[in-house]
């Protein structure tokens, strides 16, 4: 029996939107910042994609894909489907579709089953659903522009579905609430558990990526399925960590998501997010590219001298210099209040470890040591004598 295809229809509109991307974002644009990648599916070339515009990627990988081809489930609701007529089929994904009809297949059922769909109305999920179900041979009834599943409900429910047998292809996880509205209207809902997600089996990347998003040590977390949300939040949620992380999300970690249905955890709890138009990886890199450097990034004059404060370096007088931890989070204290002066106090809170009281004059000394050496011309950050430190700045920082 073949195993369940990863590839699908989308594989290759994503190629060219990826190439796309590659040409219409600065060569630059993510210089100096870090972005969490929590694909599983293509993540090297979406990384690649994202190092190419000077990002420093983090992949942490949040779930796997389980095919349920061997999995009696699955058979047992293929011969339930082909037992009576089929009014409605609901695909929700093109990957889910395709592995459905390659486990009949393997059951040698394929085209006893294409036969009896045709004769049902095909409700797709977006384009790739809708293009997976065309490369079977079958045409779609419907589809649901939003490739939102709430879109395709609410079509259903306004017609009569008393009596009405409706198969409903899942994708990773139960629909519970999609499927119980159609019960309660009198459908006979058939679901078609074709394939499931479950977490990484390394989540050491994942809980160290949430460990940074804490911090603030990534700028941005990229996410590419609601299954990733959801398990990036449980993991949090194990070691009580749930609440700490959106707060950092609504903060300043920006929550990049390919489109509204992967967005939709994140929004139930009210985390702002950013999205493409068009839901590819392609197109998710372009938002990145493009906010980032626009909302993320300090930009002020010290000492003479231009300064872009961004996730891990500064850019100075158009040259990238790359900060460790402690300097740049003293550099970022500094530029909260550009011309005022910062006391040593104020600055040990913000260095990272929180070293103790005997050692923290010496750590802030280091720290400035450190930074001044990195930033290379002199007169940037200043020595206000038994007071503190303060940036060289005439005006306030603009963000």
């Amino acid at each position: 029996m073949s195993a369940l295809p990863i590839e699908d229809a989308r594989d290759a509109q994503d190629a060219i939107d990826v190439q796309a991307a590659a040409l219409e974002t600065a060569p630059d644009a993510l210089s100096g910042f870090t972005i969490g990648v929590t694909a599983t599916r293509r993540r090297e070339e979406f990384g690649a994609l994202l190092e190419r515009r000077g990002a420093r990627v983090v992949s942490a990988p949040a779930i796997r894909l389980v095919p349920l081809e061997e999995d009696g489930d699955l058979l047992a609701a293929t011969r339930l489907s082909l037992a009576g007529p089929v009014d409605d089929v609901v695909v929700t994904t093109g990957v889910g579709f395709r592995g459905w009809m390659t486990a009949a297949e393997g059951w040698g059922l394929c085209g006893d089953l294409a036969a009896h769909l045709a004769g049902a109305r095909v409700l797709t999920r977006g384009p790739k659903a809708r293009g997976a179900v065309r490369a079977a041979g079958l045409d779609e009834h419907w589809t649901a522009d939003s490739a939102s599943c709430a879109e395709i409900q609410q079509y259903l429910l306004s017609q009569d579905l008393s009596g009405r047998r409706i198969a409903v292809q899942q994708h990773g996880e139960p629909m519970t609430e999609f499927v119980a509205g159609l019960r309660e209207a009198g459908a006979e809902v058939i679901e078609i558990p074709v394939y499931r997600w479950l977490p990484y089996r390394d989540t050491s990347p994942l809980r160290r990526l949430i460990s940074q998003t804490l911090s603030g040590a990534v700028d941005a977390v990229a996410f590419t399925s609601a299954p990733a949300v959801h398990a990036m939040l449980g993991a949090a949620r194990a070691e009580s960590l749930e609440e700490p992380l959106l707060a950092a999300f609504g903060g300043q970690v920006v929550a990049a998501c390919v489109g509204p249905v992967t967005a939709e955890p994140l929004a139930a709890r009210g985390v702002p997010t950013i999205q493409p138009e068009r839901p590819r990886l392609g197109a998710l890199a372009r938002v990145l590219a493009r906010h980032l450097p626009e909302h993320s990034v300090t930009r002020l004059t010290a000492g003479g001298h231009r300064l872009e404060i961004r996730g891990h370096a500064v850019v100075v007088n158009g040259e990238l210099k790359p900060l460790p931890p402690a300097p740049m989070a003293v550099l970022k204290r500094l530029a909260d209040k550009p011309g005022h002066v910062v006391s040593r106090s104020d600055l040990r809170i913000v260095l990272p470890g929180s070293p103790s009281r005997d050692s923290a004059e010496h750590a802030v000394e280091m720290a400035i040591t450190r930074l001044r050496r990195a930033l290379g011309p002199s007169g940037i950050v200043e020595t206000v004598v038994k007071r503190g430190y303060r940036l060289a700045c005439l005006h306030e920082a603009t963000l």
